[in-house]
């Protein structure tokens, strides 16, 4: 607005040649700059912007605005429903009650001027033989060309002061519009998100009492399981006591599991997590993953071009997560296969991308794949990718999921750096 009125009054003294109280208008707008870096200085601090300090700023460009109409006219001045564009911001972005009190300012702004102005100046036409005037048929066609030259004038401004103001309400507005419904959005985004971290919170209780009530069991399992190792003796029944090797070797897996899954409850992310460099935390990952899994073909590949100093804060969910999809993905792949494990990153992101040569996501599945628990045809109880892609887009990072063309399925995973 500031360069757009600095431009009106070039045109209309040097342009139109209308001789302007410049002095009291370049005063108007050298407040309106005062104004603006006051406001430049008070957004670089930290505390919200009010409703009334929204509408003090817009009254304060109704003031302005009539400061410069009565020092061009008035009312009588063409641009003077510019008026309108504080109204409509105001009704657009504030409640009903600031909007009525923007129409009372305006209008007495608006009232105010009809009475009070300093008028512009008269156009009179060119005269190259002054004495010439006292003729009375000169006198009548100067008035004549006059009123013309003012009525064009008029004309001019009101074209030019529609123009200006259009152009001015079609900017804010749809500005304004654009960031009403990017934050629309926002809101659906951060609803859906609650509605997720519910439901993982309730996976989260579900499984602790799981836990509790699983802890039982499994001792009384590796106590019978001790007492048959003595009941047997090792050189007369060499293959039950191999089995039953195999036998507490899983029962300690689980009773580790419930353990870690104990430890965990109610850790934050600063506190189950540590610093690491990428490629030693994408070894570890591997390695616990290889441990459990030793049979199926791992095809990694690792890009020449990572930053080998870029570090991770190895969280042990995000862990858990990501050995969860190289399961699922070893599952279906061929033995002869294997699957494809990609990892690439930089100064901010890490890009991981694990995809396996099964028969792929179902086409009813992939669109919601993640975002809430599905009934898988296995013994799984379907929630694996589900609190995966919680765990991931909690530590701010992305999943996706699809399909390749060749067949299998594609896991993309990006995650923030240090």
């Amino acid at each position: 607005m500031i360069l757009s009125e600095s431009i009106l009054i070039f045109i209309s003294f040097y342009a139109l040649h209308i001789d302007l109280p410049q002095e009291q208008l370049w005063l108007v707008l050298f407040s309106i700059c005062a104004v603006n870096l006051y406001t430049w200085m008070r957004l670089q601090t930290d505390e919200p912007v009010t409703e009334l300090e929204i509408f003090s700023q817009i009254s304060i460009d109704v003031l302005a605005l009539g400061a410069l109409l009565y020092l061009t006219g008035g009312a009588s001045n063409p641009i003077v429903w510019v008026f309108l564009l504080p109204l409509i911001l105001t009704a657009i972005m504030l409640p009903q009650a600031y909007a009525w009190n923007m129409v009372i300012l305006t209008c007495c702004t608006y009232t105010i001027l009809i009475a009070f102005n300093i008028p512009l100046p008269a156009i009179e036409p060119h005269l190259p033989e002054p004495h010439l005037v006292d003729h009375p048929e000169l006198q009548h066609y100067l008035h004549s060309v006059q009123d013309l030259n003012y009525f064009n004038l008029h004309i001019f401004g009101m074209w030019f002061g529609f123009v200006f103001s259009a152009g001015l309400v079609a900017f804010f507005v749809a500005k304004l519009s654009k960031t009403l419904r990017e934050r629309e959005r926002s809101l659906a985004d951060a609803r859906e998100d609650a509605l997720r971290d519910e439901r993982v919170v309730s996976l989260g209780t579900l499984a602790a009492s799981a836990a509790h009530d699983m802890g039982t069991p499994l001792g009384t399992m590796a106590i019978v399981v001790h007492e048959m190792k003595l009941d047997y003796p090792k050189n007369r029944f060499l293959d039950l006591h191999n089995k039953m090797d195999i036998m507490s070797q899983q029962i300690d897996r689980c009773k580790q599991a419930l353990s870690v899954l104990s430890e965990s409850a109610g850790e934050m992310r600063a506190e189950s997590g540590k610093l690491m460099l990428v490629i030693n935390y994408i070894d570890e990952v591997l390695n616990q993953w290889r441990a459990h899994n030793t049979t199926t073909k791992l095809n990694l590949s690792i890009s020449p071009t990572i930053n080998t100093n870029a570090r991770i804060i190895a969280d042990r969910t995000l862990t858990h997560s990501i050995i969860n999809i190289l399961n699922n993905a070893a599952e279906v792949s061929p033995l002869n296969m294997g699957l494809d494990f990609i990892a690439d990153w930089n100064d901010r992101l890490l890009f991981l991308k694990i995809r396996d040569f099964g028969p792929g996501f179902p086409d009813e599945i992939i669109k919601f794949a993640g975002k809430q628990p599905v009934v898988s045809g296995k013994q799984g109880l379907g929630v694996g990718l589900f609190l995966t892609y919680s765990t991931i887009s909690h530590l701010g990072g992305k999943i996706e999921f699809s399909n390749t063309v060749s067949g299998g399925a594609c896991v993309r995973i990006n995650l923030p750096l240090t």
